[in-house]
């Protein structure tokens, strides 16, 4: 096997290993693809984020951005301070039994414009440090250990992203007949709300 290609499936597998863990970004897109609202531009700010990323994590900049905390530490302050917004959200959505969601009412209830899900979805990639940590400094430094072969890493990384938020945001319709029941909307918001105030947590603690 060409070690070009070595590298990228060592790139994709490990690329998916770190993506496909339960989080912030995860939890939105699943519901995102529940709801089927805006699917395909939230797919797409996932995985040009995180193409975005792993090339800079890639190219170096990891090294750059382990040399100045201060940056992790702003990020931490901003992203925790989302998360536990976002959580309070989903928590009042749990609680409350007339704001559950049937899969019907999900598809009326759907926005009319996308740039609300999208702004959402940026702050939930771009304001998590342990995006950076993962993709920038972790990913960029495994790519490191593969000289000239890196940019195949990163590339076999950033098609496991793909794959991996064009399956979930659109595999999620799988699910819907279990949402047919509003009870699933309130536990899925219940567990939603639990992850984003763990992930602040983690965040806050980490400072």
């Amino acid at each position: 096997m060409p070690a070009s290609l070595a590298a990228a499936l060592t790139g994709l597998a490990f690329g998916l290993s770190l993506i496909v863990a339960i989080g912030a970004q995860n939890a939105f897109v699943l519901r995102t693809g529940l709801r089927r609202t805006h699917v395909l531009p939230v797919v797409a700010v996932c995985a040009l984020s995180d193409a975005v990323l792993i090339a800079a994590g890639v190219g170096g900049l990891g090294t750059l951005v382990d040399r100045h905390p201060v940056v992790l530490t702003v990020a931490r302050l901003a992203g925790a301070a989302f998360l536990i917004g976002y959580a309070v959200v989903a928590a009042r959505r749990a609680l409350r039994p007339g704001a559950a969601l049937t899969a019907e009412d999900a598809d009326a209830a759907a926005p009319a414009r996308a740039w609300p899900v999208v702004a959402t979805c940026l702050a939930l990639t771009w304001l998590n440090p342990h995006v950076y940590l993962d993709t920038v400094v972790l990913l960029g430094s495994v790519a490191g250990t593969h000289g000239e072969d890196r940019w195949w890493f990163g590339g076999g990384a950033v098609l496991g992203s793909l794959l991996w938020f064009t399956g979930l945001g659109y595999g999620a319709r799988l699910l819907r007949p279990l949402f047919a029941r509003p009870g699933a909307w309130r536990v899925l918001d219940g567990v939603i709300a639990l992850v984003m105030l763990a992930i602040a947590a983690s965040l806050l603690l980490g400072l």
